[in-house]
């Protein structure tokens, strides 16, 4: 996959300047495919070249002219073929694991420190993907908004990012008890 495919992903949910946008995926897409805001803005002027987004140019008051970004035709055409293609598997690389499998050369303790410290920081995810998900139901139970909202995709997205986060909350939490059996052994 490329940067190029998740923007115009984030671009079917309408025109946004090269700022919203940002947003706009850090809110989502971000999750499971990180990007800087200068590779963005970078990939916005290459999708424009190919005739894959249109922008045009907002006159704002007192600022700078501000340019929305929206989806071509040849764009949509271009995201639906390369959604028809087969998902190449995803690649796990996860510092932690790594200092993990060597977890015997250091104090048991400084390695649940660790494990303790990106445990949290998969918490606080998890916390901010637990809004999103508000955000989406708006109140209502999953079964409805499935059934009745516009487009799904995006929340099926935030429910597996739900899902991989409590999960490894879960795994960190038995790594941490297995750490303490161990150290007091």
């Amino acid at each position: 996959m490329s940067l190029r495919h998740a923007l115009l992903v984030t671009l079917l949910s309408g025109a946004a300047s090269g700022y919203e946008l940002s947003k706009r995926f850090d809110a989502s897409t971000a999750s499971f495919w990180p990007a800087r805001r200068q590779q963005i803005y970078a990939e916005l002027k290459s999708l424009e070249a190919d005739g894959l987004v249109a922008a045009t140019v907002v006159q704002q008051a007192g600022r700078p002219d501000r340019r929305d970004c929206s989806i071509t035709a040849a764009g949509r055409q271009e995201l639906a073929r390369w959604v028809s293609e087969p998902a190449a598997p995803n690649v796990v690389k996860d510092e932690l694991l790594v200092k993990l499998a060597a977890a015997e050369l250091v104090d048991v303790g400084l390695m649940i420190d660790l494990v303790s410290v990106w445990r949290g920081q998969r918490a606080e995810r998890l916390a901010v993907f637990e809004q999103l998900e508000k955000g989406f139901l708006r109140g209502k139970d999953r079964e409805t908004y499935l059934r009745t909202a516009r487009r799904v995709g995006p929340y099926l997205t935030l429910e597996r990012g739900l899902e991989f986060e409590r999960a490894n909350i879960a795994w960190a939490d038995n790594v941490v008890a297995v750490l303490l059996a161990r150290g007091r052994g």
